[in-house]
């Protein structure tokens, strides 16, 4: 069974997604990117710095320059400059989401009671590949075993109920 629900591709603020847009037609190496997302996350005091608005914007540009890779320099200090640091999170969310959208990779959640043989997500992801047009598809395996069995499959607004709780709360539907 599928169900249709109402949710943007990208699950960040517009501001984010449009930085993250930018940042993406920059043309910046994905290495280098990921080199900055990294720093962000082993410094968190950086944030805390580039959001402070009592910190001089040419102390934060200093910063900028002695530690981030150079094809990333400039466009975190118009970010700084705009005072949108803090949604860099997002900003790299929102383009990981656009390099695999340009990609066609899919991303999608299983949700199971045990996790598939590698024989059976090999068939879901050619099966997601075939339904969506894409080259490649990416399943996060979660469990719950509240699903009593079965699975649900998750791909962007796209719901795939075939647990044996959807099921049964289909019957019970069906006899109201």
């Amino acid at each position: 069974m599928t169900t249709q629900t109402k949710t943007s591709p990208v699950h960040c603020p517009l501001a984010a997604v449009r930085y993250a847009r930018v940042l993406y037609e920059l043309g910046i190496p994905a290495d280098r990117v990921q080199k900055t997302r990294e720093i962000f996350e082993e410094v968190p005091q950086l944030h805390d710095i580039f959001v402070n608005p009592t910190i001089a914007p040419g102390k934060k540009q200093n910063v900028i320059d002695r530690v981030f890779p150079e094809e990333m320099r400039n466009f975190l200090k118009v970010v700084c400059k705009y005072q949108r640091m803090d949604l860099i999170s997002d900003i790299f969310i929102a383009y990981d989401e656009i390099c695999d959208e340009q990609n066609k990779v899919l991303n999608a959640i299983l949700t199971c009671t045990a996790p598939p043989s590698e024989e059976q997500k090999k068939g879901m992801e050619a099966f997601l590949c075939g339904k969506y047009g894409a080259k490649k598809a990416n399943i996060k395996v979660s469990q719950d075993a509240a699903l009593l069995g079965g699975f649900i499959l998750r791909v962007g607004s796209d719901e795939y109920d075939w647990s044996m709780r959807g099921r049964l709360n289909r019957l019970e539907q069906r006899l109201k």
